[in-house]
């Protein structure tokens, strides 16, 4: 199995494979499926092209956030992780640095979003859907915050928006922060750092990319 797909402008690391799945390191700044304007390269077409086989949308990951992400290899495979997913049996880890100092060791932003004219997502009691996102706090350093994130829902934009909501938006995220500020920094500090599961044989599943976040 090769280690990585090179592309001409991507090189793309392979964290696990086998016949039903797919599992890679998403770099950031590409559409993990097409966009609007579907000549566009995105992972989804870079994938499907170096395998040379039809690959199943399982969940995404927003442009800017590296990370781990999968795809199916086969309509069953499909089905079965989506039930996962309906099911939250699958457990995704994210890093982030977000703006401030957290004083709590961990919590749980428990806030219903729903998505606005702007495009962004916010916090919406009486329209919005449930949205559960836990966090244990890393590390402090001089005005910044590194988080170890297990959202327990699945929603747009969903961990950006919470932490926006709380006072502590995500090092670099120019949608929910001050735009002119954040543009400063190299990225979107957030990283899908791990996912786990049970195979159909009930073989635990851990998947992991290193996390390439540093403090800015």
């Amino acid at each position: 199995m090769a280690a990585a797909i090179i592309t001409e402008f991507h090189t793309i690391a392979i964290l696990y494979e086998n016949d039903d799945l797919i599992a890679v390191d998403k770099p950031i700044r590409l559409a993990s499926i097409p966009e609007r304007n579907r000549e566009k390269i995105s992972l989804l077409k870079l994938l499907s092209e170096a395998r040379q086989q039809k690959l199943f949308v399982v969940h995404r990951l927003d442009k800017q956030v590296s990370g781990v992400i999968l795809f199916a290899k086969n309509a069953e495979t499909h089905r079965y992780l989506n039930q996962l997913f309906e099911q939250r049996k699958i457990h995704k880890t994210y890093l982030a640095i977000v703006h401030g100092s957290i004083e709590a060791d961990s919590g749980t932003i428990d806030k219903p979003l729903r998505r606005f004219g702007s495009g962004r997502m916010g916090e919406d009691q009486g329209k919005g859907k449930p949205c559960i996102t836990q966090y244990t706090v890393e590390k402090r350093c001089s005005g910044y915050t590194l988080v170890k994130v297990y959202p327990q829902t699945g929603r747009k934009h969903q961990i950006r928006a919470h932490f926006f909501s709380i006072g502590h938006p995500i090092v670099g995220d120019t949608l929910y922060g001050d735009k002119s500020f954040q543009k400063i920094y190299p990225r979107l500090m957030l990283h899908a750092l791990a996912i786990r599961f049970s195979s159909p044989e009930q073989e635990d599943i851990l998947i992991e990319s290193p996390s390439p976040l540093v403090f800015p």
